[in-house]
């Protein structure tokens, strides 16, 4: 980062902690994600600032509030935390409207399941001017402001419009998505306008960064595009704007630690006993239309199906993280997966052997390190995914280099993952009926060769190596 008193300014939807009540008391708990784990390094170490909702309402919590639980935290946090206070409509129409029934199914190109409200776009563009005059608050010119997602693409336009020139960065954690798509939403043109106030666009892949490119080619046929090395330039009449694909990834050494340590291996123990001389498949997604859960489980039906031989041999675990629980569409959802799951299991449960285990709860970090551990196969299948960390860190919980990783080739990931892979279209349940029976009698050479190539992508290309890599090209930025 340029200069030496400068500071870095996180900005995301959420903050890293996150608002909760017990006993009629709120406080405040520090989230676990991976954003967090690579980012919270460069802010200890310039003693930045993280600015973001803090996942209530601000009828439930005020700023004074919100500072006084942040002194009773356990967590030591050697930077700010600044909240973005919104009203309970704001969280319906900014958060579960806009953000997530227009933009989250449309970048995923599920367009379908779209609900272009109007109310929403309003509501969306009055949030992103709110997130920015608490930054322009908060911050210096010379600082370096990092934005992330889909929920604040207007933040750089909304703060240019206030008189701030300094330097402003964003990374899509989600896909970009056509041309074809994206010209289906109604607010395209102030959208992609809004995005060229960014001084730095992060992409997690190069389709998505390409995604982007021909947008602005189509749609704004005066901005000139230019190319030096791996990153292209947006030439506006008012600005340049840098554009880039920045795979992000895990935290590799923290996993392959945590995968050695007692308690994951204690863990392991007591799974096992539940799984003896079983062939283990995982999966493990939040409870989201776009991982493709219902597909997954149909797939491995047409496998027990297909190939008679693996029945009482091999066990699928499917466990579900809840997630947006309130929302119809995914009620819907997990009526669906559950109902699979009992017609599966009472196609094929015998004596001492029951096909599916599935879970629908949160896991601690020590039971999802031990699921990882203990599974000889991964299946993880979205629909369309930005990256997906889930492959990423089984991988490198295998660090005894057995396992198989079954991916869908719509994740970001498989482009990184495709030498070590068994790639798969999550709408195909024969073709991933068939990787499962080809991972099931994979050889034990076979299988250490392509974790071998999996584990030393992740390690080389770390979450440390995706933070650094991004804010070395800011900056170059001149």
């Amino acid at each position: 980062m340029p200069g030496s008193d400068n500071k870095l300014i996180i900005v995301s939807n959420r903050l890293p902690v996150v608002t909760e009540k017990n006993h009629g008391q709120y406080y405040l708990k520090t989230s676990t994600g991976g954003l967090v784990t690579a980012i919270e390094p460069a802010l200890n170490k310039k003693g930045g600032c993280w600015i973001g909702w803090p996942g209530i309402s601000k009828e439930m919590l005020n700023e004074d509030k919100f500072n006084e639980l942040l002194l009773k935290t356990k967590h030591k946090i050697c930077y700010q935390l600044k909240p973005v206070l919104l009203t309970e409509n704001e969280i319906n129409d900014f958060y579960y409207g806009f953000s997530n029934e227009i933009i989250w199914p449309l970048f995923h190109d599920l367009q379908a399941r779209c609900n272009f409200d109007p109310h929403y776009w309003k509501t969306y563009q009055n949030v992103n001017r709110k997130f920015a005059e608490v930054i322009i608050k908060n911050a210096n010119m010379g600082d370096y402001i990092w934005v992330h997602d889909y929920h604040l693409m207007l933040v750089a336009y909304e703060m240019r419009n206030l008189g701030y020139n300094g330097k402003i960065g964003f990374f899509f954690h989600t896909p970009f998505p056509s041309q074809d798509i994206f010209f289906k939403l109604p607010y395209r043109l102030q959208i992609l306008e809004a995005l060229l106030y960014y001084d730095l666009l992060g992409f997690q892949t190069r389709r998505d960064r390409n995604n982007f490119i021909q947008c602005i080619k189509i749609l704004s046929r005066d901005v000139k595009i230019t190319k030096k090395g791996k990153i292209y330039q947006a030439i506006t009449k008012k600005k340049k704007v840098s554009i880039g694909s920045f795979p992000i990834s895990i935290d590799y050494k923290y996993f392959k630690k945590q995968s050695r340590s007692k308690e994951v291996v204690q863990q392991c123990a007591l799974l096992k006993d539940n799984f003896t001389d079983q062939c283990l498949i995982l999966g493990i997604d939040r409870l989201d239309y776009t991982k493709g859960i219902p597909y997954r489980l149909k797939a491995f039906e047409n496998a027990l199906t297909t190939y008679p031989e693996m029945r009482g041999k091999i066990t699928f675990t499917q466990i579900v993280v809840p997630s947006r629980d309130n929302i119809p569409e995914y009620i819907t959802l997990k009526k669906e997966i559950d109902g699979l799951v009992g017609e599966i299991n009472g196609r094929f449960t015998r004596s001492g052997w029951i096909p599916i285990h599935y879970y629908y709860r949160n896991l601690t970090q020590i039971e999802l390190i031990a699921y990882y551990k203990i599974s000889d196969i991964a299946l993880v299948t979205p629909l369309k995914d930005g990256m997906n960390l889930i492959a990423k860190e089984y991988c490198a919980c295998h660090n005894d280099v057995d396992g198989v990783l079954i991916l869908s080739e719509f994740a970001g990931a498989a482009r990184q993952f495709y030498k070590g892979a068994l790639l798969v279209n999550p709408y195909d349940e024969e073709g991933i009926a068939l990787a499962i029976y080809r991972a099931f009698k994979m050889s034990k050479e076979e299988k250490t060769l392509r974790m071998k190539k999996l584990l030393y992508s992740i390690k080389k290309y770390d979450i440390f190596w995706w933070v650094n890599d991004f804010l070395k090209v800011c900056s170059a930025i001149s």
